[in-house]
């Protein structure tokens, strides 16, 4: 086995993956690939920064001969042989080959995992203002070119002609490697001298960018491509920014000077474990998690603009470190006890494990004062606005930076009603049809909505304990179906309405396994027996749980349903202190966030399939 590394400029790549001569191996997975993740690798493009190294196989293999198919969205009119085939970069490439060329409509899904059709715009007057603006200039719009509010009523932004691109200022990423279709777009814009100097400083740098190869030779064995293969997918472990600032800080020379000895990054982390191992909610906290959140303060304190970026905080310098961890370590025990307040006890249960680091950055802005009344009543508010309207998926240190910069100065602004919430308050939106979608532990909404149950005052069905820290984990409390999956399944419920939130809710495992696979109106009358309480003490317990007890026990599943939906509705809307968008056209479904607008997710497992009793147990005494 030979190879070669040859540097190709990114035009390059595009016209080989458009024309045909790269193409994938049949054993390549399809494309799949978030938004924003698309926006990121465009910013990464455009500041000249490197994407990492793409693996090619060229073909006329005797030894091997791999079907090759075109890159995602590439049309070849007819069948072509390729002269290289695509083992690692399949993403990359494909996402850049969407975006850069034709129409620039990208196939894609938010972080959420609902579909979309988007396209990718820089917006040049922010993209001139320096490279620092460019992760900011860079913009992801819906793929008819529209931005729209109200439910599609409202009209934002309307990039739909190359007209109404250049009036409002927006250029399309599409042309960056258009050729003369891009100096004729330029060419008609009424402001001569911008578009000269974005065409200078932006679009000639981007066309002499590079991608190394490593490209294997027509000698390789296909045992060869196969252990190459493996090991670019599964082996890469590059240094993270905890790793390199442990070796810049042990070198630090005024640090030594004062001590006599070196900081050791690693044994500070290791302290931090320790004195977080008694917090399970804490357990999945990262070093680079911990690192961002002391970063975060650093900058908003420091001369520089605020910023939770990987690569601004390679820029921490160890005494900055040394002012804000300690404290750091701190707030995070405080953030547990905000947690475990919301019912979220565990790490499995967080709805966006990052999370941790803004709350952490704020609770230390805020000091005692976040245990005020009035300010963790909007802390929460801030939380829940984030968890159940989405927002920490995709974008999240832009997001971080914002949130140290304006969440203190309103949580503390509590005799003010009018004073500027911040962007996470303002940006959060819930749709009610979302509550069909909501299915499994994927979704932070989904383990939003849970936790809400929990905080209602909400005790177990057969047990008489609460969802607190104290019974929690000892009672094995998860999630569970109230009307359960086999008597759906026997009676045609559509699994839309199956495996939908509304249909779930906390029981302790040995509550779940109780239950089996019966009707409610068996399995009610046997939680009464087993329990010990009357009729009215059950309903009470089960009505806490925002159920409909009534159409409970008449197996009413529909009736409990819409009752429910009503009910969680108003659970969220009281979360989040804004109305929730009702958007149902008709009862049972043709909103716009049902499952039909999302990435098909298989569903959560029952107890039974993890070894528990059999879904019809009996409901023995």
């Amino acid at each position: 086995m030979g190879f070669q590394t040859p540097l190709y400029e990114l035009a390059e790549y595009l016209k080989k993956t458009t024309s045909g001569k790269i193409q994938l191996p049949d054993f390549q997975r399809g494309y799949k690939w978030e938004d924003e993740r698309i926006r990121q690798l465009l910013v990464t493009v455009l500041r000249g920064h490197p994407l990492g190294v793409v693996m090619l196989l060229q073909t006329g293999n005797d030894q091997i001969r791999f079907k090759p198919r075109p890159v995602e969205g590439v049309e070849l009119p007819t069948l072509v042989e390729p002269d290289l085939l695509l083992l690692d970069g399949q993403q990359r490439l494909t996402s850049l080959t969407q975006a850069l060329t034709g129409d620039g409509v990208v196939d894609t899904e938010d972080s959420r995992g609902k579909k979309l059709s988007r396209r990718y715009y820089i917006d040049m007057k922010t993209a001139l203002a320096g490279d620092d603006h460019i992760a900011d200039a860079v913009i992801s719009i819906p793929g008819d070119g529209v931005v729209r509010t109200d439910f599609g009523k409202q009209v934002e932004l309307d990039l739909s002609t190359a007209d109404k691109e250049r009036r409002e200022g927006y250029f399309p990423v599409r042309l960056l490697f258009g050729g003369a279709e891009t100096v004729t777009w330029l060419f008609a814009c009424d402001d001569k001298a911008s578009a000269s100097q974005f065409h200078a400083q932006i679009v000639q740098p981007t066309a002499t960018y590079n991608i190394p190869a490593i490209e294997l030779d027509t000698a390789t064995s296909k045992s060869a491509v196969a252990t190459v293969f493996e090991k670019v997918n599964t082996g890469g472990l590059p240094l993270n920014v905890f790793e390199l600032l442990t070796a810049t800080y042990a070198g630090d020379r005024a640090y030594f000077e004062r001590t006599g000895k070196d900081f050791r990054l690693n044994d500070d982390w290791a302290a931090t474990q320790d004195a977080l191992s008694a917090y399970p909610v804490l357990s999945g906290l990262e070093s680079t998690d911990f690192l961002q959140a002391v970063g975060l303060l650093a900058s908003y304190h420091g001369a520089t603009a605020t910023t939770a970026r990987k690569d601004d905080i390679l820029k921490l310098e160890l005494d900055q470190y040394l002012r804000w961890a300690p404290r750091v370590r701190d707030a995070l025990v405080w953030v547990a006890g905000f947690l475990d307040a919301l019912n979220i006890h565990v790490r499995s249960d967080l709805p966006y494990p990052k999370l941790l680091v803004p709350l952490a950055a704020i609770k230390v802005e805020l000091g005692d004062d976040a245990d005020v009344h009035g300010v963790t009543k909007r802390l929460r508010q801030w939380f829940w606005c984030g968890v159940l309207g989405e927002l920490y998926g995709a974008a999240i240190e832009t997001r971080f930076a914002r949130d140290i910069e304006q969440v203190p100065r309103w949580a503390r602004a509590t005799q003010d009603p009018h004073s500027k919430a911040p962007r996470t308050v303002d940006d959060a939106t819930f749709i009610e049809s979302r509550l069909h979608s909501l299915r499994t532990r994927n979704a932070a909404a989904y383990k939003g909505v849970y936790a809400l149950l929990m905080a209602q005052g909400t005790k177990d069905w057969l047990l008489d304990k609460p969802f607190d820290k104290a019974y929690f984990l000892d009672m094995q409390v998860d999630i569970h179906h109230v009307f359960p999956k086999a008597w759906c399944l026997k009676n045609g419920i559509d699994a839309e309405l199956r495996e939908s939130i509304v249909n779930k809710t906390p029981l302790a495992k040995k509550t779940n396994i109780r239950l089996g696979g019966h009707a409610p109106s068996v399995y009610l009358q046997g939680l009464e027996r087993q329990a010990g309480i009357s009729t009215h003490e059950l309903n009470r317990i089960i009505g806490a749980h925002q159920v409909d007890v009534g159409k409970l026990r008449e197996d009413d599943f529909y009736g409990f349903f819409l009752a429910r939906r009503r009910a969680l509705t108003a659970l969220i809307e009281e979360a989040m202190g804004k109305p929730v968008a009702h958007d149902m056209t008709h009862d049972f479904g043709s909103g716009s966030e049902t499952s039909d607008a999302f990435v098909e997710m298989p569903d959560d497992p029952e107890d039974g399939a993890l070894g528990g009793e059999p879904a019809n147990a009996p409901l023995s005494d």
